[in-house]
């Protein structure tokens, strides 16, 4: 006789098949007719095993979800939801009524949602340890099951027929339908679809397996295996085949998450499996969904005028270009919109020229062209769309230009496509106001009228009315006076005069400290404005000697008078007895320091800008203001960064001020360890070649990511990185320099360049150091790069070689 263990063995897997409802009866507690659950209890209709659970969850105050949790872990991870577009409130009550109906009613008892049972009466309901929540008949057949109405999330033993779809949801705690769909059609193709959202009709397929005609079932099997199987049972495509054993010891379920990827998840059952939470598993659809879609409608995986970034831990982030702020905040998928008024295109040249560009490498929006160019330099790209009003991004790769307009589509970072993003910006303070402020004028005069209409009935009362209006208009005009009222300006400049009982409120008394140094500490502010209210940042000047008391108001007055996008403007000050102090703008992304010795490496192209930025800013410093000025501290820490990460220099208060018939000046050392040209250390006067010298040292501090000075490098021939990079240069290894940063590494040839430059800049002869204007027509393309003169040998060599 046959051993009957093996026939079982064989007829197993077609058991795992089986619909759930032929087990319904024997696996569930069985639920009641009468009974009911209130969207105010804690109470839930477990399974036997208490692993899963029904009930009512509040996911915002006061806002309930019914659902079908994990109900043994602390997360209680909803894999089922009814009402996810109509939160219902408290009091609100699922019931399985008495004449066999399964409904959810909002606390007035108006019907919200039910499960349709196909007109046969309800006699029972049962929550199943698979995680499906059955309606069955009296004679214990399914009527309806959770598991043949998936909201997002499919779990071990589901099965999805012809016709059935996860929709995403809307975003991570928010469960009304959302922008992805995952799909089994009618036609057997297995697909991943972009909505036309609001709609929940499909846009644009971003994956699918190609088995028109042939798909039967997408099976999610007890080891962890997901797959499509024909008509035939067998298997078409491994959807996700992260098989993992996992059957006892870990739960696990499948997401079409927020973002449009689909992946698998496991949570253990105890702390002996591994650490309590969920990890997603290494296999998920699509690999990169930044690039994956390419609809010619829609806005592509992040919305309109935002663009997709693939992070390291494989999860793709949005994100708004430089000029531009989140629609929603709340809303990372929702796209972005420009915060600077845009271009007119009845003002010619002259609006022209309040836009610049921001540049980002790798950064493409494909679909959103209406012109090509072929032939072509960058710099003519560039100027093409600064004259085009309708113009508000130029891409450029390898001779190609294109423009592109409002609202830009399908937006993705994606490096191998080698194109340089010139995103158009403003570079006035022409800034738009928040989206609701437009109707807080019309909100008070709609109240105003509204008051008069309503008390017209009584001539009292219309008198007390227009006294009040008269009290208020009163006190608004006052308030505004006050607010607007300033302190004699100094003559000859736009400057503020402040009190300094005026500063020591609009810092709070000094206590939020935004950075310290020798002579001067640096406190963040707040003025009131018509519009609210505008940070500031206050320079409190400590230590200040006699001589020092009497520059004080000569070099106010020659910064007064600067005018440049890449400096830092300076609002005002205050004189006052012993205390100096200087108002500046503030500027919201800190200094240069931060920004490149932080955790991570900053992009090439926010770099090589910040590079050109503060160039230009020297250049306007030295040769083009009224008053000639050597900065004679550029480092790191005074050179800031706005909210476009335009480089802006700060801190003029070492500076030493010419006159205009003067090129030399005779000074005590000023600057910074590091960054000190070698002539400050002799008897001989000094030029703005000090600024250029430490402007050289910045350079190569902004390329490589990393100080000057580095006592804690294990090969000491690295400790110092002009002299490293020096020697580098010679042996022709920048590319050692340059490590691990890919970007830098793709463009060798201007990462020469620049490493040049910086070399010409830190001569020790002052005479051979070009002048700014020349650094910057060098960093610009408009003049060559020779090779310093003691490194031409070696380069010579190294090329014959």
């Amino acid at each position: 006789m046959e051993n009957p263990l093996r026939y079982l063995l064989l007829l197993l897997p077609l058991l795992l098949l089986l619909p759930v409802s032929s087990i319904a009866q024997s696996s569930g507690n069985n639920i009641t007719l009468g009974s009911s659950l209130t969207a105010r209890d804690n109470d839930s209709w477990a399974s036997p095993s208490g692993e899963f659970a029904i009930g009512f969850q509040e996911i915002i105050p006061g806002g309930f979800l019914l659902a079908i949790w994990f109900d043994k872990i602390p997360e209680k991870t909803i894999v089922w939801s009814a009402n996810g577009d109509n939160l219902v409130q408290t009091g609100s009550r699922v019931e399985l009524t008495s004449n066999g109906k399964f409904v959810l009613n909002d606390p007035s008892g108006k019907e919200v949602w039910r499960a349709d049972s196909g007109g046969i009466g309800i006699s029972y309901a049962a929550m199943l340890d698979t995680g499906n929540f059955v309606l069955a008949s009296q004679e214990s057949s399914n009527l309806w099951e959770s598991f043949n109405h998936p909201t997002d999330t499919i779990l071990p033993t589901q099965i999805l027929n012809l016709g059935s779809q996860l929709v995403a949801r809307f975003l991570e705690t928010n469960y009304s339908n959302g922008r992805f769909m995952f799909a089994l059609q009618s036609d057997g193709n297995l697909v991943l679809y972009t909505t036309d959202f609001p709609m929940d009709s499909n846009n644009f397929a971003y994956w699918s397996t190609q088995t028109m005609d042939s798909g039967f079932q997408v099976i999610f099997n007890q080891s962890g295996r997901i797959y499509l199987i024909g008509s035939n049972r067998s298997i078409l495509n491994d959807v996700l085949s992260n098989e993992v054993n996992m059957r006892e010891d870990f739960y696990q379920r499948a997401i079409l998450e927020y973002d449009g990827v689909f992946r698998q998840y496991v949570y253990p059952k105890s702390a002996a499996s591994g650490t309590m939470a969920w990890s997603s598993l290494s296999k998920f659809i699509p690999e990169n969904i930044c690039t994956s879609i390419g609809a010619s409608t829609g806005g592509g995986a992040c919305g309109f005028n935002s663009y997709c970034r693939l992070g390291d831990d494989q999860r793709p982030s949005c994100h708004c270009p430089p000029g531009y702020t989140w629609l929603d905040p709340l809303d990372s998928l929702g796209g972005c919109r420009q915060n600077f008024v845009q271009q007119r295109c009845d003002a010619g040249a002259q609006e022209a020229d309040l836009f610049d560009f921001s540049e980002m490498l790798g950064v493409d929006w494909p679909y959103a062209d209406y012109q090509h160019f072929k032939g072509v330099t960058q710099d003519w790209c560039r100027e093409a769309c600064l004259g085009d009003c309708f113009c508000a991004v130029a891409i450029f790769r390898d001779g190609d230009c294109w423009k592109k307009k409002v609202p830009l589509s399908n937006g993705r970072y994606d490096l191998s496509n080698e194109r340089r993003a010139m995103i158009k910006v403003r570079t006035d303070n022409s800034t738009l106001p928040p989206i609701d402020e437009g109707s807080k004028g019309k909100d008070q005069s709609t109240l105003i009228l509204t008051g008069s209409v309503l008390l017209s009935s009584s001539a009292f009362f219309n008198f007390l009315l227009l006294l009040a209006i008269v009290l208020f208009i009163r006190r608004c005009k006052h308030r505004k006076t006050s607010v607007l009222q300033t302190s004699p300006a100094m003559e000859g400049t736009n400057l503020r005069s402040f009190t300094y009982k005026e500063l020591e409120e609009a810092t709070n008394g000094f206590r939020d400290e935004l950075g310290r140094g020798a002579f001067a500490t640096v406190y963040k502010g707040a003025l009131p404005h018509d519009d609210g209210i505008n940070l500031i940042a206050v320079k409190k000047l400590e230590r200040m000697e006699k001589e020092g008391d009497k520059e004080f108001g000569a070099e106010v007055k020659a910064i007064g008078r600067t005018n440049h996008k890449n400096l830092v403007q300076l609002l005002g000050y205050c004189n006052e007895g012993q205390h100096r102090l200087l108002v500046y703008e503030f500027m919201s992304n800190g200094s240069l320091a931060t920004f490149l010795f932080g955790n991570s490496r900053p992009d090439w192209c926010k770099r090589t800008r910040i590079i050109l930025g503060t160039a230009r800013g020297l250049l306007y410093l030295h040769e083009e203001c009224s008053t000639q000025i050597i900065h004679c501290d550029i480092k790191p820490q005074n050179i800031l960064l706005d909210d476009f990460l335009t480089a802006r220099i700060s801190d003029f208060g070492l500076a030493k001020l010419l006159k205009t018939d003067q090129t030399r000046t005779m000074t005590g050392i000023r600057g910074t360890k590091g960054y000190v040209a070698p002539e400050w250390f002799k008897t001989v006067p000094v030029t703005a070649k000090v600024d250029v010298y430490s402007f050289g040292i910045v350079l190569l501090e902004i390329i490589f990511c990393r100080k000057n000075f580095e006592p804690d490098v294990r090969d000491e021939s690295q400790m110092i990185l002009a002299d490293w990079v020096q020697d580098g240069y010679k042996e022709k290894r920048l590319d050692l320099l340059a490590g691990n940063d890919e970007e830098t590494f793709g463009d060798m040839e201007r990462l020469e360049k620049f490493v040049m430059i910086a070399i010409w800049c830190t001569r020790e002869d002052p005479s051979q150091r070009p002048t700014m204007k020349k650094v910057v027509q060098m960093l610009e393309g408009a003049a060559e790069v020779s090779i310093p003169p003691d490194l031409f040998f070696s380069y010579a060599s190294s090329i014959q070689c």
